[in-house]
């Protein structure tokens, strides 16, 4: 089993930054994607931004140019620097990751989430 833990949540005011981190333990081999996704308030889970294990970025329209994720896959960790954020930005995040627990066996794995608020 495979366990995400996410840190680095919390009120920010219009414009200013967040760094959210997440760390993964447990039972695997490898860990293809690392990805963040955001729930806001009344809506659906959408994607904010994904890193393979190469390194290839994907991010959502609404937060290219401020926000950059970046991961560290000899630590299993993934970060989420987020700058010049909107109100439209709060939303309880989480960190989501698959990859292998064994040679035979796959894994998908969610965090726990951390709050994020922007206030205006």
């Amino acid at each position: 089993q495979v366990q995400l833990v996410e840190s680095g949540g919390g009120l920010v005011q219009v414009g200013g930054s967040l760094r959210l981190s997440c760390a993964a333990s447990g039972n695997m081999t490898s860990i293809n994607i690392m990805g963040w996704y955001r729930q806001p308030p009344g809506k659906q889970r959408e994607l904010v931004a994904s890193i393979t294990s190469d390194g290839n970025t994907n991010y959502a329209d609404s937060v290219k140019g401020r926000f950059a994720v970046s991961r560290n896959n000899a630590k299993n960790t993934m970060d989420l620097e987020m700058n010049s954020l909107k109100p439209e930005d709060t939303a309880v995040y989480y960190c989501y990751a698959d990859g292998r627990a064994t040679w035979y066996r796959v894994f998908v794995s969610w965090g726990q989430g951390t709050q994020v608020t922007v206030s205006a």
